[in-house]
């Protein structure tokens, strides 16, 4: 899959302020990771930690919080790992099933999707 970024904002669900970033789309990873660096300022803490594996094998364990997502005009709600300051924001799996997009590698962009539901006779 090719790689792109995206302009995406995040924010604290308590209050309206935002902080605009550039996100690389990774859909093999399943949660949205943002800086810790990034989030502070906006007064997210984290509120579990979760145990996750790297893509070297490793296990380790993060703090997740839920936090406020802008892409374009909308605003969702999503967990995010609180990741290590300074590193690249991610926009994980998790986020984009929840705005109902999907990533389009030849063009780099997202894109609508509809949502799936199966029922059980």
């Amino acid at each position: 899959m090719g790689i792109f970024r995206v302009p995406i904002q995040v924010g604290n669900r308590a209050d309206n302020r935002f902080v605009p970033l550039d996100a690389l789309v990774d859909t093999g990873a399943m949660f949205t990771w943002i800086p810790r660096d990034v989030l502070d300022p906006l007064g997210v803490i984290g509120e579990e930690e979760w145990p996750f594996v790297l893509a070297d094998g490793r296990e380790v364990r993060y703090e997740v919080a839920w936090i406020a997502v802008r892409i374009g005009e909308r605003v969702q709600p999503t967990i995010t790992v609180l990741g290590e300051p300074g590193t690249e924001a991610l926009l994980g799996a998790f986020t984009l099933e929840g705005f109902l997009l999907a990533a389009d590698p030849v063009h780099r962009r997202l894109i609508s999707v509809p949502g799936l539901l199966k029922t059980v006779a």
